[in-house]
């Protein structure tokens, strides 16, 4: 009898496993961040304004939030784009792709932390993006102009909105982030990292897609959500850790 309950252990350990990684997993698929404008739970927005409007079928943000998003000082975080003199088009369109995927997007579950500010309780950490979106994101920005490497933190807020803080020097983003990657990792505190994955490989999070086509980021939380579960011990493991008098049994 008792070689017959190990043995069972020992066939059920790793289907145990498993599912428990699932279930783990699925818990971080299809949620919204506990954050300032967030929506409590995701689902169809059908009138998202602009570039949000790919995620109109399941999202995390309101209309509202997404017609704010496009603006060069909204409401969202009284934050000003123009601080060094006016952005260029080509540049804010990256910005508010990044809004929209940080406020929209539904798929974001694997990179959700805690946040230690006093307006918002999660926040997102090395979200990894598509080479592509970083590399274009610098291309386009890169005559831009800013005073900061990181946005998070150290403006002068006085006047309501961000000011440079005193003594900062207003330069070209391509001096402040002389690459892609210090750009996409440093300008909002580590919440992206930049991978040489690209669109289409199903292990990176797309900014910008087709929603004609269906959102590709699903199957990237899926894979990161599920995918990187540690394997269940292989059964020799699992033998070395039964008492030596039980093994005389099997």
């Amino acid at each position: 009898m008792a070689a017959e309950l190990a043995l069972l252990v020992l066939v059920a350990w790793p289907a145990a496993t498993a599912a428990a990684a699932t279930v783990t997993g699925d818990s971080l698929l299809n949620i919204c961040m506990d954050a300032k404008h967030h929506k409590t739970k995701p689902g169809p927005e059908g009138q998202l304004y602009g570039q949000c409007v790919l995620w109109k079928d399941n999202a995390c943000c309101t209309a509202n939030t997404s017609l704010e998003a496009h603006e060069d000082q909204s409401y969202l975080y009284n934050f000003n784009w123009d601080h060094c003199g006016a952005m260029p088009q080509k540049c804010k369109r990256h910005f508010i792709q990044d809004t929209c995927l940080y406020e929209c997007s539904p798929n974001l579950g694997p990179w959700i932390d805690q946040a230690d500010t006093s307006w918002r309780k999660e926040r997102i950490r090395d979200v990894p993006l598509c080479q592509e979106d970083c590399e274009q994101w610098w291309e386009d920005c890169q005559d831009a102009v800013t005073c900061k490497t990181n946005w998070h933190k150290g403006w002068n807020w006085t006047t309501g909105t961000n000011q440079c803080p005193q003594g900062a020097m207003c330069q070209k983003f391509k001096f402040v982030f002389p690459t892609a990657a210090a750009l996409c990792e440093q300008i909002w505190s580590g919440s992206y990292r930049y991978t040489p994955h690209h669109r289409g490989s199903g292990h990176c999070i797309q900014m910008w897609f087709d929603p004609a086509q269906g959102n590709p980021n699903i199957a990237v939380a899926q894979y990161y959500a599920r995918g990187n579960a540690p394997p269940a011990p292989p059964l020799p493991v699992l033998l070395s850790l039964l008492p030596p008098a039980l093994l005389t049994l099997l």
